[in-house]
């Protein structure tokens, strides 16, 4: 139950992906010989894939070795395609590290970032972010979905305010990419970033959408054979490519459905822990969320302490990069929420191939595991749940 933080490889992946090892074996950019010709129709096909999933033509996919370096790529090679008519870089709080320290290492370099608020629920103000656009600003990079409390951003509307403003916008959609309708033309997307390993595919492969008409100017962050039209050298990754094309695929035929399911899952985990437990509280908005997701502080117990209770249920405190920090989650205190509650806090991430048993299993080994801890712990003052 920590799928914000990966997913299992779904069988029909890997299966599209095992030819790759032994048959599609070869170089894409070898141009010379059928071994390369199959290489490139196969990567071919997953650009279809991918762009076929997000509204984009398949020429505007960039393959990437996941979601960081998509982020990476995106912002600084803005940054340094656009230095000259601005460096103001708008974004939130509560962006994934990838977002937040690239933004800090062009600060270094004597760009300006604004990291605007968020609300108590997560969510970024349009209001804000309007505020914040300025004749120097040359880009705004603000999460679709939030990968530790599943908040959805109002990114259709912020993207209005950057078109507009002649400004470009940036969104990060690892969380939301195959869970959520996305379309990057409808919704006036410059730059998206995705990546396999939340979408049941391969770690280490990735992408980001360029939008390529008119086409946006960017600067390289890595340099070498000249792949993916110049702005990521490097031999492509064939398997992980074809096994991302896939799990894309799949995605845009079972979105619905699985939207549903997981709700259902989500429902039934939440309504179970509020029949067995007082004093929790839900983070995040009540229903602009992923629909796996379920964040919820316990009153009364440490978080580490619940969590090596249940070591046997792959759960989380937050973010998987940000695991081995003590710190409470950056993302909750941005929501202000306390640091006592914030250290009491679990991400429940509901996923393709959880199940209404596992989920009743869940909910009472963690209702029992609660009332455990609160026993041994000193006594303290109950607040209602919601």
């Amino acid at each position: 139950m920590d799928c914000h933080a990966t997913t299992p490889v779904d069988p029909r992946v890997l299966g599209a992906m095992l030819p790759c090892f032994t048959e599609v074996f070869g170089n894409p950019g070898s141009r010379t010989h059928v071994f390369g010709w199959k290489a490139e129709e196969a990567v071919d096909r997953a650009r279809q894939q991918i762009g076929s999933l997000i509204g984009a033509p398949p020429k505007d996919i960039i393959f990437t070795s996941g979601a960081t370096e998509a982020d990476n790529l995106a912002i600084k090679g803005v940054a340094d395609a656009y230095a000259s008519r601005g460096r103001r870089i708008v974004t939130q709080a509560s962006e994934h590290h990838a977002v937040l320290d690239a933004c800090r290492a062009l600060e270094r370099r004597g760009f300006e970032t604004i990291v605007l608020p968020v609300d108590k629920e997560g969510l970024v103000s349009t209001d804000r972010v309007a505020d914040a656009l300025t004749d120097d600003t040359i880009l705004v990079s603000i999460m679709s979905a939030n990968n530790e409390v599943g908040v959805l951003q109002p990114i259709e509307e912020i993207a209005g305010l950057c078109r507009e403003r002649n400004i470009l916008f940036h969104t990060d959609a690892t969380q939301s990419v195959g869970k959520l309708p996305i379309d990057v033309k409808a919704c006036g997307i410059d730059l998206l970033s995705l990546t396999a390993h939340k979408l049941y595919g391969p770690k280490g492969v990735g992408a980001l959408y360029v939008r390529g008409r008119p086409r946006i100017p960017m600067v390289a962050q890595i340099d070498g054979g000249g792949q993916e039209r110049s702005l990521r050298s490097g031999t492509l990754n064939v398997p992980g490519i074809v096994g991302l094309g896939e799990c894309c695929e799949i995605a845009e035929k079972e979105l619905a459905d699985e939207g549903r399911r997981l709700r259902a899952l989500r429902e039934r985990l939440h309504q179970r822990l509020k029949a067995g437990l007082d004093g929790f509280h839900l983070n995040g908005h009540p229903e602009r969320r992923l629909d796996g997701n379920l964040n919820i502080s316990f009153d009364g117990v440490d978080g580490e302490s619940l969590l090596m209770g249940l070591s046997d249920i792959a759960l989380s405190s937050g973010a998987a990069c940000s695991s081995a920090s003590m710190e409470p989650s950056y993302v909750l205190r941005a929501m202000g929420v306390s640091d006592r509650l914030a250290q009491s806090s679990i991400r429940f991430g509901i996923g393709r191939f959880n199940t209404e048993a596992e989920v009743d299993t869940v909910a009472d080994r963690v209702i029992a595991e609660v009332k455990r801890l609160r026993e041994i712990a000193p006594k303290r003052k109950t607040t209602a749940r919601r």
